[in-house]
């Protein structure tokens, strides 16, 4: 059984976690996490995400709980994040990361620890999510080069914090990658007043953030007479959630490393 600990326990993604844990075979809740000096440090992680009493008190620190877990699940913010990370390396844990919105300094801190600690990061831990990554990477050699122009549009909730969404650069990476391009370069995030007419190597950008979205996201390829769009959407934050558990349990077993979902589930 892996022992997974969860930071930020007592948010929206935090409970769905405990409750992902609780149907997974091969993992065991061993640790929660709230924020330093939180009035819901102690009580119980069961109770917080609405499944009675587990028998796992809420921590305000991970050095509370640092003998009685294998793998850290972290979806909190960057900062955050690369603190945990760093105290993973420290103390021979591993670690999941499904945070998104680091910058390229914060990309670059956490790839400095990929031969310190086995991690798992991925701005989207769904199976549905990566599947499309793969069928997103076919179309672009197929279709990108040949007059079609290419578009990703993504909606979220009104709480997220960060624009376009991890998955949407990533998706957009994918594509670059594909077709030889530079994301940096040709990536449109913004497009108001006189912009001109499109470039065909543009790969532009939409966001919306409204209500309570889970997380939608689809990619066009539109030339002259026709429309191809690849689309995924997620009805439920439980979809990233059982990703992230499979993906503790299979880097629970795992030396020092960077990976993705891709390798988790051997695409």
């Amino acid at each position: 059984m892996t022992r997974i600990a969860i930071v930020g326990v007592a948010g929206r993604m935090g409970r769905t976690l405990v409750n992902a844990v609780q149907q997974d075979d091969g993992a065991t809740l061993a640790g929660g996490v709230v924020e330093p000096g939180s009035s819901l440090a102690g009580a119980d992680v069961g109770e917080l995400a609405g499944l009675g009493r587990l028998g796992v008190a809420a921590a305000d620190s991970l050095e509370a709980i640092v003998d009685e877990f294998d793998v850290l699940i972290d979806f909190t913010a960057p900062r955050v994040t690369l603190a945990n990370l760093a105290f993973c390396a420290d103390h021979g844990k591993r670690i999941v990361i499904g945070t998104t919105g680091l910058d390229s300094d914060q990309l670059a801190e956490l790839d400095g620890y990929a031969d310190k600690v086995p991690m798992v990061f991925a701005p989207n831990m769904s199976v549905g999510v990566n599947l499309t990554l793969s069928l997103l990477e076919t179309a672009a050699r197929a279709l990108g080069d040949e007059g079609y122009d290419i578009e990703v549009i993504e909606a979220h909730h009104r709480h997220k914090v960060d624009s376009p969404s991890g998955t949407a650069l990533k998706m957009g990476e994918v594509v670059a990658e594909a077709l030889g391009r530079n994301l940096d370069e040709h990536g449109v995030f913004e497009r108001v007043g006189q912009c001109g007419p499109r470039d065909p190597k543009e790969i532009g950008f939409a966001t919306v953030r409204a209500g309570d979205i889970v997380g939608e996201h689809t990619v066009m390829f539109a030339t002259e007479g026709e429309r191809i769009e690849i689309t995924h959407k997620a009805s439920s934050r439980m979809t990233f959630a059982k990703g992230a558990v499979r993906a503790a349990r299979w880097v629970a077993e795992r030396s020092n490393g960077r990976y993705g979902m891709a390798d988790v589930l051997g695409l």
